[in-house]
C-alpha cells in the first residue's frame, strides 16, 4: 500500500504516444504522482516538451529514454502505454518488483487465452497472468481493483458500450443475445503513428465503418457486458471522442419504458462521480478533456427496442484517465484524485 507521506514515483512506458502524452498531462495535475521515468524507444533522447509542447509547463526538461528494466524497477507505479503485444514481454519480469502496473493495451484484458489467436492473430505468451489481471472499468469492477498488482485498463469502445449496457444485463432487463453496438471514434483512437487511413486528407469530410464483423474489441465488449454483441466501429472526422449507440431487446415478460430505462442507469451510477446520466442525448464535445462518461437511454414503444447512448473522451475516460482512476484505487488513494470532472468547451 502506498505511503501517503511520499510522492508516488511513476513510470510511463511508451510515453510518446497519444495515451502516453495524456498520462503526462494527467499526472502533472495529480498531487501524489511524480513522473520519474518516461520511455519512448523511437524518440529516445527527445525532450517531451519538444514532441508535445502542450506539456512544456510541467515537464521542461523531461527526456524520453529507452526502456531499461532496472530503471523501471525503481518505480512505485508503472503505466504501460505500449502497442498491443509489447506488455506481455515486460510485465512478467516487473510484476513482483514494482508497485501496481496498469496496462492500457489489450495484452491482459481477455480472461480466456483461446481468444487471443482468434482476435489478435497470435497466442498469448503468458496466459497464466490473465486470471491475475483486474479488468479496469472501476464503475463495474471496482471490487477487483483495490490493491491490484496488475490492471488491464479497458479500451475506449469497450468502456462506452459496457457502461451503457452492463446495468441492463446485470438487472436482467434485456435479452443478452443479438445486442448491437454501433460506435464512432475520433482519429486519435488510432494512435499517433502515421497511417494512410488516418491522414487529414483521408479523414476530413469522411465517415466510414471499419473492422466489419471482426473488430478485435468485440470479445472484450462481450466479456465486460455479459452479452453477445454485433459491434460495428466507425471513424469520425474529429480528434477525440467516442459515441456508442447500443440496441437491445427487453427481456421476455419485462417490458421497458424510457423512464424505467433511465432509472436503471441512474440507480446504477447514483454514486459514481465520473458518470453523468441525463435525458439529453450525449455529446462527445461535452466530454472533451474530462474523465466523465455521459449516458442516456430511450425505449421505442413502436418497435420495443431499447437504445442506450454513451459518450466519452477516448483518451481520458477511454484510456489514460481511466488508467489513473484504476491506479488511484490500487494505491488506496481517493479515486477522483487528479482527474478532471469538467470538459473543455467550446
Amino acid at each position: 500500500m502506498y505511503d501517503h507521506a511520499m510522492a508516488v514515483k511513476v513510470a510511463i512506458l511508451g510515453a510518446s504516444g497519444y495515451t502516453g502524452a495524456e498520462l503526462l498531462r494527467l499526472c502533472a495535475g495529480h498531487p501524489d504522482f511524480e513522473v520519474a521515468y518516461a520511455t519512448a524507444d523511437t524518440h529516445a533522447g527527445t525532450r517531451a516538451a519538444d514532441l508535445y509542447p502542450s506539456v512544456a509547463g510541467a515537464y521542461p526538461s523531461l527526456t524520453f529514454e529507452r526502456y531499461d528494466p532496472a530503471a523501471a524497477r525503481r518505480m512505485d507505479l508503472v503505466f504501460c502505454a505500449l502497442p498491443h503485444g509489447e506488455s506481455q514481454h515486460i510485465v512478467p519480469e516487473l510484476k513482483s518488483q514494482v508497485g501496481p502496473i496498469v496496462d492500457l493495451a489489450a495484452d491482459f484484458r481477455l480472461h480466456d487465452p483461446a481468444l487471443y489467436p482468434v482476435w489478435y492473430g497470435e497466442a498469448h505468451h503468458h496466459p497464466e497472468l490473465l486470471a491475475e489481471a483486474a479488468f479496469g472499468i472501476p464503475e463495474l469492477f471496482r471490487d477487483d481493483l483495490g490493491g491490484a498488482a496488475l490492471i488491464a485498463a479497458a479500451g475506449c469502445y469497450v468502456t462506452a458500450a459496457a457502461l451503457g449496457l452492463a446495468p441492463f444485463v446485470r438487472s436482467g432487463a434485456i435479452e443478452t443475445q443479438g445486442v448491437i453496438v454501433d460506435a464512432a471514434s475520433g482519429v486519435s483512437g488510432a494512435g499517433r503513428g502515421l497511417k494512410p487511413t488516418t491522414q487529414f486528407g483521408t479523414v476530413n469530410e469522411d465517415f466510414v465503418a471499419y473492422g466489419l464483423l471482426d473488430h478485435r474489441h468485440t470479445p472484450e465488449i462481450e466479456q465486460a457486458t455479459g452479452a453477445q454483441v454485433l459491434f460495428t466501429p466507425h471513424l469520425a472526422p474529429m480528434t477525440r471522442g467516442i459515441l456508442a449507440t447500443c440496441y437491445a431487446r427487453p427481456a421476455a415478460g419485462r417490458p421497458l419504458t424510457t423512464s424505467a430505462a433511465l432509472d436503471v442507469l441512474r440507480e446504477t451510477y447514483a454514486s459514481e462521480p465520473f458518470v453523468v446520466v441525463s435525458e439529453t442525448s450525449p455529446s462527445t464535445k461535452a466530454t472533451l478533456g474530462s474523465n466523465c462518461a455521459h449516458l442516456s437511454a430511450r425505449v421505442d414503444p413502436r418497435t420495443g427496442w431499447l437504445v442506450v447512448l454513451a459518450a466519452l473522451d477516448n483518451l481520458v475516460k477511454g484510456a489514460s484517465g481511466q488508467a489513473v482512476q484504476c491506479a488511484n484505487l490500487a494505491l488506496g488513494l481517493l479515486e477522483t484524485t487528479g482527474l478532471p470532472l469538467v470538459g473543455v468547451y467550446p
